[in-house]
């Protein structure tokens, strides 16, 4: 006997907003509907699917073990019928939908906001979803689940062989303020032995190019502090807890004269992994990437 489950992407939506808002009642406020309706089709839903996805807590509603493995699934669907729907409006010019992407951390820091803001001006009607800053497991996590439509990343050994290289990130070393290495254009990378550095998660990719940085020209790694975002490393080197090293694009407003480009340069290629078979958000995005200075930011010309 075979049995037939009639459960519907709007059921779907409605899942993940209660899961998101933690009640029924903020739910219904952000999907604009009415609570009874929300209501309504989670309890059509959990009768269909024969399993209780909310528990009620103190603090609201909160995915069963059961829930949980049902929204992750129920996500993957939703998403992919928002990008059917954009693909299906592509043809008239209408472009219209969810485009989600995924940046790792420090790299088009400045570049990728230019870059979204032109591609909203071009199709008004797009939402974009930003994951920023995923660590490996999670990355892994949506690339498995076709979540993603485009990651922004640094080369690597495990690079896709069609990734669409965008330029260079330049790093840069930040100082504290004072510090003797300022008075130099360039600071020698045998100038930083002994220095104190200020470094970020283990598995980031911003900490691998230190690593590697650091044993490549026979400096220790005299770890001070460890942060998980780049605007937190440059202010804790510029108040003299360390220095430390970041991409030129992620240095913060204000802090560009505590920055140094090195001797020898170090830089890393920044790539564009998009999805297969991409619509017409995802090509136009890859163009406005490539449009955008990778290889010079203007405050390194000042400083050089």
């Amino acid at each position: 006997m075979i049995t037939l489950l009639l459960v519907s992407l709007r059921q779907f939506e409605y899942a993940l907003a209660v899961a998101e808002e933690g009640s029924v009642t903020a739910a219904a406020e952000v999907l604009h509907v009415a609570q009874p309706s929300v209501s309504q089709q989670i309890r059509g839903l959990e009768r269909e699917l024969g399993v209780r996805l909310f528990a009620r807590t103190p603090t609201g509603l909160v995915p069963t073990v059961a829930g949980r493995a049902f929204l992750r699934e129920a996500e993957v669907a939703v998403r992919a019928a928002r990008r059917a729907r954009a693909t299906a409006r592509a043809g008239t010019g209408d472009v219209a939908g969810e485009l989600a992407v995924a940046v790792q951390m420090g790299f088009g820091t400045r570049q990728l906001p230019r870059a979204l803001g032109a591609l909203r001006r071009r199709f008004p009607r797009l939402e974009i979803t930003l994951f920023e800053e995923p660590n490996g497991a999670e990355l892994e996590r949506l690339g498995r689940k076709g979540i993603l439509d485009l990651l922004l990343v640094a080369e690597c050994e495990q690079t896709p062989e069609d990734a669409h290289l965008l330029g260079a990130e330049e790093f840069v070393v930040a100082l504290g303020a004072g510090h003797r290495l300022l008075a130099a254009d360039r600071v020698e990378l045998a100038e930083l032995a002994g220095e104190p550095w200020v470094r970020f998660d283990r598995d980031s990719a911003l900490d691998a190019v230190l690593k590697k940085v650091l044993r490549d020209n026979g400096l220790a790694a005299d770890t001070a502090a460890r942060v998980s975002q780049t605007a937190t490393a440059v202010r804790w080197a510029a108040d003299g807890l360390g220095v430390t090293l970041v991409p030129a694009s992620a240095v913060p407003a204000g802090y560009e004269h505590l920055v140094r480009p090195l001797r020898p340069v170090v830089s890393q290629p920044v790539v564009a992994v998009v999805r297969p078979e991409p619509g017409p958000a995802e090509t136009a995005l890859l163009e406005l990437l490539r449009q955008q200075n990778w290889d010079h930011p203007g405050f390194l010309s000042v400083a050089s």
